[in-house]
Order: C-alpha cells, then structure tokens, then sequence
C-alpha cells in the first residue's frame, strides 16, 4: 500500500513538474518567434509606435485641463459626512442663511479669511484702528455679495485673578467673510473673482500696514495652491529626464567600442518616455483631467519601463556574439519576455485593483487607471520601439561599425600605427586577444565589478553576521515605525509649501488650535424640549462642549423671567412670540424649524453649535470627537447628526487611503500563488512573497518614521513598492532556485552576475532621477520623493545585501544537484577507464 502511495505521489510530482515545464518552454518558444517577428519587420515596429506618440501627444498639448474639485478628488466618495451634509442642507438651506456666522457650516461656501497677527511681543488689541480699516476695506469691495464679520481672537492672555475671566491681550485676530451664493454658475464666477481681489486687497494693505502681519485664506486657494505643485516642478522634471538620460547611457557604455551600447541606453528611456506621453494623450482624449498626484506616473512608469529595457540589453549581452542578429534578438526575447510579462501583468493587475469601484478616494482611482495604461503601453512600446532600435544595434555590430560613431572599425594592423588616443577610441577589444575572457561583454565596468569583487565580499563567512545584524536593525526600525501609522485627512500635506494656504494653516495651529472647528450639531426629529429628561440628554450629549445654543439660551432666559413653559403648547408660544421677537434672540430664527398646522405647532428640527477643547493635535483629536459622537445617536432617544465641511475630507480616510494597498496585496499574493503551476520550483515564489513583504513592511514603517503619513500620495507608493520589489527580485530568485551549481554560494553569485547589472542600473537611474523633484518646495513632491527613496533603497538592500546572505543557509537545498554531478563525472571517468583499457596502444602512441 505504501509502495502505491510513493508512486503515485511521485507520478503526481512528475506531470506537475513536465506541466510546469511544458508552459515554460512554450511561452519562450512564443516570445522567440516574437523576436524573430520583430527583428524581421524593423521598420514597421519602429514607426508604428512613433507615430502614435505624434497623434497622441498633439492632442495631450490641444486638449490638456486641470481639475477644479478639490473635493471630489481628494475626499472619501462614499462617506456619512457627504450625507449629513445632504440632510444639514435640506434642513437648514443656504438661502435661509443671510446674517450668521455658523449658517454656513453645512457647505464649504465661498468665503474669505484674514489672520491678523500682531508683532512679537505686541498685543492686537491695541490695533483696534487699523484692523477697522481693513475691514472697512473689505466691505467696500463691490461683485455683490453677502459679507459678515466673524472674530476669533488668538494667543489669549487673561487678566490674572480675574473671575469673569477678562481678555489682557491677544496676539491674533481670525476674521471670515462668507460669501452668498445660491450655486449658479454666474454666482460662482463672481464670488471666484471677489475671492482673487479679496486676495490683492491683502497685499495692499499689509504694505500699508507693516505693525500687523496679514495672512489669507479663501476657498479658491486650496485648489489653486494644490495645483500650484504642477508649475513648479516642470522644469524639474525636465532635469530629472536629462539625469536619467545620463545614467542610462553611461550605464550601458563599455571601452570596447563596437559593444558598447550607450545609444541603446539612451533610447531605453526614451521609449518609456514617448510611451507615457502616448498614455497622457489617451487620457485627456477620453476627457481626463490632470491634477498634481499624477505626477508620480512618469515616476512610476520609468522604474518599471528601464528595468525591462535593461534587461533585454542584458538578455542581448547573454547571446552568442557568432549568431546571426536576428537570431540573437529572438534569443534576448525568449530569456527575458517571459519574466518582463509577468511582472506588467502583476502591476496592471494591482493598480487595475486600486482602480475598481472599491477604491474610496477619487485621486488613487484615477491615477491607477492612468497606470494601468501607461504600463500597457510601456509593455506594447518595449518589444516594438526599443526591440526595433535592438535590431538596427544588432546589425551594426555584426557589420562591425562603431557603436558612437557609426563608422567601420579598422583592422588591428591599421590601429597598431596609429596614436595611443585613437586605438583607444577605436578599440573593439581584440586587439590582444590571447589576454581576453571569453565571453567579452563581461568587460562592462558593472558586471566586472561583481564578478571580481562584490560577489565574493557579500558572500564571505565573516561578513554574514554583520548581515544578519544589519537586517535585524531594519527588522526592528520597520515594525517600530509601523505601529506608529497616522492618517494622512490633512489637506494642507497636498499643497505646495511655500503657499499661502500652508502659512495660513501654520498661524492657525499655532494661534487657534485650542479649540476644535465650530460643529454643527442637527436635531432633525420632533422632540420634546419642554420635557426635562430631555433637557438632562441634551445635557449629557454636550457635556464638555463650548455651545452656541437656542435651547441654552431659552432656557436661561425662562429661568431668568421666571415664565412657565412646561408643556408644549406654553413652550412654543412663548419661544414665537417673546422670545424669538427680542433683538438679542433674533439670530436663532434660522436655527428652529416650527411646522404650522391647522390643530397645533410642532418644532420638527433644529440645531446648536459645538466647539471642543483641544490640544495642538486638532486634526486627530476631531477625528476622535466625530468618531465618538456618531454612536451616541444611536444610543440615545435624540435623533441628531453633527457635521463641519472638514469632516469630509475625515470621514474614515484612514481606511479609504489602506484599501487600496490591502487589495493589490492580497491580489499580488493570489496571483503568486497561481503562478506555482508557472514556475519550475515553487519555492521561488515562497521566497518572493517574503521578500516583497520585508519590503513593504521596511518602506512602510520607515516612512512613518520619516514623518510621512497615510494619505493618498504615500498609498499609491506603496501599491509601487509591491510591484517594484517584485519586478527586480523576482529574476534573482527564480535564477537563484533554478541553478544548478552544486552549492548555494556559487548559485547566489549566477544570479548576481546574471541580474546585478540589470537592476543595479534601472534602481541607480530611479535614484537618480528622484533628486530634482527633492527641490520643489511642495509637500506632495516631499512625500513622493521619500517614499519611492525608500523603494528603491529597500529593493536594493535585499536585492545586494540581504538575499545573497540568507540564501546562503536557507532552502532551497543544493545538494541533488551535487550528487547529479558527482555521479556523471564519475560516471565519465569509468568509461574512460574502459575505454584505456581496450585501447592501450593508443595511450603509448600519445
């Protein structure tokens, strides 16, 4: 029984592994054909892709638009707070709001805002003059529209012993000028055009008045210092293309001149480059609009687009130089299209995941969706533009021209006459060959370097445990920093740094943060306000709160008047017809709905004003408040939403912003797992998903220890980091699993020497490419820049440092294959052996 369950186990190992590798060979067999194709058809692979990049790129320039919804784009789509607001608005519309400051509390509105700050050490106060005047300035600003004049002071301090807590002096003043407007489109024009010379107004008047420093906000700025990023680093990433150009080229150039590939390099990024304007071109074709977080996509799209150039250089490097060009074209496609594939599948399959319906924020949709594409089309523009410039290169090298300067190389006799810096610009590598390897291409100063260097140090007993040291460091920094994950709801991370929103919201933390914003709390069901129980909850619900209320105010002003209202019928006509008349109250009419009914008067809704006591944390310790006043409608026998225009942009932003990145990582390890059947050991796929995961768990936690939060730029990050990781560890681990050396050492150092220059020069070009856009004064650009820093610093760690160590003494093991070549080298030596003693004679001959 036992025997059948061995063979039968063993029959199952068999057509799995002649499975795996009937699917292998024949995805190499397709992409050598493909190779041959392509080679065969130079021309029309060439100006194919070139001419769609003319057609698409004409109608990127012609029909090229910026958002204008700040909102929609960087918000929850699907949250409470959006139907809250809803609800607020049918309650309370906008047109019944003409005189009060918290009326528009339910719509961000149009409005404008000033901070006024004294010098230091002077007291506001005693501005009282000047601030008049600016005000009195803004009121005579014409457009019509609808102004009030609402104060905060700042920076507060008290008359000391004082009991009525009487203000001493106060470093700021906040004043809001809010806007009507009913939502037409004229309307808007105009309060758009009041907000810009509400704007020029500022900056005339803090020349006039240089005591008091001025700081503004409206609610057009947001936006425009959101997109104001886009201005800025245009030409830095101009800069950074010519620093790619660079590092592509001197990374492909050798001293040997006739296989020295600098123009192939060059070309590489250029293909990914023309490509992404083929991309951009179709989105704006199909009525896209562009906005700042995409500027991440050229990014993103040159460290996966270079890394498949790279490779098929290298893959070109790997053939038989005495093969035809055409055929060693086909060679480098079958070596290096079967992985290149997988890895594009994998990216348009994570970031088509952050594009489905189930990604919440409108900016990780759209800019998913736009990486889809430019990956699909970086994959198309690859095999037919660059694979055609490998053919032209192919065939010059066969035709022995100079690989710069296009021109036949001389013989050896006409170089040995002439001087020493024309041979050495004319030297093919030849010229001595007896003192020449075998293989020339390994020449090439990076493969050099790991071959008689590198690969031996990292490898070295002495040098593992300072590895393993090193990773346990990075082990421990990571899961610090990942218990310390913040959420990123703070609009003011999206702006450009020097703007003057950020300076607006850096006086407001630092002057008015002792308190939380005005929330509007909304009663909308009957309610029995005559009643004390209900009193008591309402009581118990703004415990802890500062109120502006109807309610509080009503009843003190019964208490006071000593008036009875203890039913409903008392209460309502004494709030109409006394209370509500007095010029003090008159303000709370809009805060009270009364239904007017032939038998009897209801109050249906209303509403009050919260504000809480906090810290300098505002942002988190609101979003705690809001999360501990949604379940207490729940609890309570009173019906209320609470609501503030902020509290969209707060609504469960943490777990809009990380959905994305748990479903392209469970689809990443889906996918992995399927693949097993793709791939001849499975145990490469073990070891991919733990090295991807130490990646993203060392980008993640190592971010947040670099001050970067959880929002939506650095979630689109490490959705990248996920495919990055894989995209250059994937070729080292399955070369490592798959070779036959007869120990893990010398398998480890194949893979380097295979793969190491490959991804040493697409990470190097990343790297590289990032340092421009560190000097864009924007908080986005600063989040981009750190996160795809550490992207590309862990994928080289393990790629360099980590893997080559903890290969060494872990799975898989190398030992069959020693036993396979001990048993054939022995094998050989017996029929050797046979073969002397049969043919004695011939062994004296010799």
């Amino acid at each position: 029984m036992c025997f059948f369950r061995s063979s039968g186990a063993l029959a199952s190992r068999i057509c799995r592994r002649m499975l795996q590798q009937v699917i292998h060979r024949g995805l190499k067999s397709f992409f050598y054909k493909l190779g041959l194709f392509v080679s065969r058809h130079p021309v029309f692979f060439l100006t194919v892709p070139a001419v769609l990049t003319i057609i698409f790129g004409f109608l990127f320039l012609s029909r090229y638009k910026t958002e204008t919804d700040l909102e929609s784009l960087v918000a929850p789509s699907h949250s409470l707070a959006k139907i809250e607001r809803s609800l607020a608005s049918s309650l309370f519309p906008l047109d019944q709001s003409k005189k009060q400051l918290y009326s528009d509390l339910h719509t961000p509105g149009r409005y404008g805002r000033v901070i006024l700050v004294s010098r230091p050490g002077g007291n506001i106060l005693l501005q009282a003059e000047h601030i008049l005047r600016i005000h009195q300035a803004v009121l005579e600003m014409r457009n019509g529209r609808q102004s009030f004049i609402g104060h905060q002071l700042g920076g507060v301090a008290e008359v000391p012993n004082s009991k009525d807590q009487r203000v001493k002096s106060a470093k700021a003043i906040q004043i809001t000028y809010y806007l009507q407007n009913y939502g037409s489109a004229t309307q808007d024009l105009i309060s758009e055009q009041w907000e810009t010379e509400f704007c020029t107004l500022m900056d005339h008047l803090q020349e006039e008045h240089p005591d008091i420093k001025l700081y503004t906000l409206t609610s057009f700025s947001l936006l425009r210092d959101f997109q104001k990023t886009i201005d800025l680093s245009r030409s830095k990433i101009v800069v950074s293309l010519m620093l790619i150009l660079v590092a592509a080229t001197l990374s492909s150039s050798m001293k040997d001149c006739l296989r020295s590939k600098p123009f192939l390099g060059l070309l590489g990024a250029l293909t990914i480059c023309i490509s992404s304007v083929t991309a951009a071109g179709i989105f704006f074709v199909t009525d896209g609009r562009y906005n700042s977080t995409l500027l991440g996509i050229p990014f993103f799209a040159m460290g996966h687009g270079t890394k498949g150039v790279f490779e098929l250089l290298s893959g070109w490097r790997r053939t038989r130089e005495s093969s035809p060009f055409k055929d060693r074209v086909a060679d480098a496609y079958s070596d290096v299209m079967v992985s290149y594939t997988m890895t594009s599948s994998l990216y348009i399959i994570t970031f088509g995941m952050g594009a489905s319906p189930f990604t919440n924020i409108e900016a990780v949709r759209i800019f998913c969706q736009n990486m889809c594409i430019t990956i699909v089309l970086n994959y198309f523009y690859v095999f037919s533009f660059y694979g055609s410039c490998l053919v032209f290169a192919g065939q010059l090298e066969q035709n022995r021209y100079h690989s710069i300067f296009c021109c036949k190389i001389p013989s050896e006799e006409y170089l040995d006459r002439q001087s020493i810096w024309f041979q050495t610009l004319m030297s093919d590598g030849h010229q001595h060959s007896s003192h020449h390897e075998p293989d020339p291409y390994e020449n090439h100063f990076i493969q050099h370097f790991l071959r008689e260097h590198y690969n031996d140090w990292i490898t070295n007993t002495y040098v593992k445990p300072f590895v393993v040291i090193l990773y346990l460091i990075y082990a421990s920094f990571s899961f610090m920093g990942c218990l310390q994950i913040s959420g990123g709801s703070n609009i003011i991370h999206l702006l450009a740094s020097d703007s003057p929103s950020v300076s607006y919201a850096i006086i407001q933390q630092k002057y008015f943060s002792n308190y939380s914003p005005v929330i509007g709390f909304y009663i909308y069901e009957p309610l029995e306000y005559w009643n004390s129980t209900v009193q008591d909850d309402l009581k118990t619900i703004t415990f802890g709160f500062n109120t502006e209320s109807w309610i509080e105010q009503y009843y003190h002003f019964l208490k006071a008047g000593n008036i009875s209202a203890s039913n409903k019928t008392e209460f309502i006509n004494v709030l109409q017809n006394i209370f509500l008349k007095k010029s003090e109250f008159q303000h709370f009419k809009n805060d009270i709905i009364i239904s007017k009914s032939s038998e009897e008067m209801n109050i249906i809704a209303s509403r009050m004003y919260l504000v809480a006591r906090t810290s300098e944390n505002t942002q988190r310790e609101v979003v705690e408040l809001l999360e501990k006043l949604r379940p207490l409608s729940l609890i309570q026998s009173i019906k209320f939403i609470v609501f503030n225009p902020t509290f969209v942009f707060m609504d469960h932003y943490g777990l809009a912003v990380t959905m994305p990145v748990l479903i392209s990582g469970f689809s990443v390890l889906l996918v992995l797992i399927l693949t097993f059947f793709l791939v001849i050991h499975p145990l490469g796929n073990v070891w991919l998903i733990i090295t991807v995961t130490s990646i993203e768990l060392g980008v993640l936690g190592l971010m947040t220890l670099w001050n970067v939060d959880m929002d939506c730029i650095s979630i689109m990050c490490l959705t990248y980091a996920l495919n990055f990781a894989i995209d250059h560890c994937s070729p080292l681990l399955y070369t490592f699993v798959l070779a036959t050396e007869h120990t893990r050492t010398l398998c480890i150092q194949e893979s380097l020497q295979e793969h190491g220059t490959a991804i040493i020069q697409n990470v190097v070009s990343f790297l590289i490419g990032l340092v421009p856009i560190l000097f864009v004064p924007s908080n986005l650009t600063s989040t981009l820049f750190k996160c795809l820093l550490l992207t590309g610093g862990c994928t080289l760690l393990h790629c360099f440092v980590i893997l080559p160590v903890f290969l060494t003494f872990f799975p898989p093991s190398k030992k069959r294959h020693k036993k396979k070549r001990r048993a054939k080298r022995k094998e050989r030596e017996e029929i050797e052996c046979i073969e002397i003693q049969e043919n004695a004679d011939h062994v004296t001959a010799v």
